[in-house]
């Protein structure tokens, strides 16, 4: 009536080998994922890429197309 959780039958790997290693995983990509977040936003926001993203905008609105 229920499934038998566990290894699989020939599996040399035993329960509980790597505790928490999921959890860490998900944290380790979470600040990893910050960090690039802040970098992008450094970037974006720094005044060069600003005037580019400016006066791409601002050329393809005059274009007349």
């Amino acid at each position: 009536m229920f499934a038998r959780v566990g290894t699989p039958p020939g599996s040399t790997a035993r329960p509980g080998d790597d505790d928490g290693m999921a959890t860490a995983e998900y944290a380790l990509c979470a600040v990893i994922g910050a960090a690039f977040a802040g970098v992008l936003y450094v970037i974006i926001t720094s005044g060069e890429v600003r005037n580019a993203l400016t006066s791409l905008v601002v050329d393809a609105l005059s274009s007349g197309f």
